[in-house]
């Protein structure tokens, strides 16, 4: 297997894993606290893949990495603000917008884009790291399913067309880790840059999206307990 395809498969695996989350909607919507829980589930898995690319560096790599985080978080809040805040949140199952569901999907491909940095340049450092992040996306992937595919059959969409959504908003996960590793590989000099930009999306995503709406729907307490 040369390396691009494991690329490949790891990014794509880690997507698919988004069709998994569906799989409790067989039994109707769950509850806004499991939703919440779900929720927290994956921003602890988003944070600690954050940890684990910062920790993968050697400290002469300190600036690109600040500079990369700080880009990262910035594009970002760009990004927010050009969707409005509100657009930005995924719990919301009784908003009445016909579009919801569309602006539900763009956010997740969002979140998968800032994923898909992250595990090419993992894997541009290390194969056996870039695995390692790409299954911890898959985890995180799998309570994200469950989000998104409950946003959707609120809105009417089959189980089976919500499972495809599911890992359709995964997709820019593969593109851009093929295209962030092999970006790394030809300027290997960029490699720090990328860990940190992927690195301080991945914390800002958690942050400021997936944990507010967490507390609203189940607390702090056991919110923080799910993220640890």
């Amino acid at each position: 297997m040369t390396p691009l395809f494991t690329v490949i498969a790891a990014a794509g695996g880690a997507a698919l894993a988004g069709a998994l989350g569906v799989l409790p909607l067989t039994r109707g919507r769950p509850p806004a606290r499991q939703l919440a829980w779900a929720s927290s589930l994956a921003a602890g898995m988003m944070m600690a893949s954050s940890f684990a690319l910062v920790e993968s560096l050697p400290v002469g790599a300190t600036i690109s990495l600040t500079a990369g985080g700080v880009v990262g978080v910035a594009f970002l809040h760009g990004v927010r603000i050009a969707m409005r805040a509100e657009d930005l949140s995924l719990n919301v199952l009784e908003s009445a917008d016909p579009d919801y569901g569309g602006r539900v999907l763009r956010i997740g491909l969002i979140h998968s884009a800032a994923e898909g940095v992250a595990i090419g340049a993992a894997m541009a450092q290390e194969l056996a790291f870039g695995i390692f992040v790409a299954a911890a996306f898959a985890l995180h992937n799998v309570p994200e399913g469950t989000l998104l595919g409950a946003v959707l059959r609120e809105r009417g969409h089959s189980l089976w067309r919500a499972a495809r959504l599911a890992v359709g908003a995964n997709g820019g996960q593969v593109l851009l880790a093929v295209a962030t590793y092999v970006v790394a590989l030809e300027w290997p000099v960029v490699l720090p840059f990328l860990l940190g930009f992927a690195a301080g999306a991945l914390i800002y995503l958690v942050l400021v999206d997936l944990l507010p709406d967490a507390y609203a729907g189940a607390g702090s307490k056991s919110i923080a307990l799910a993220v640890i």
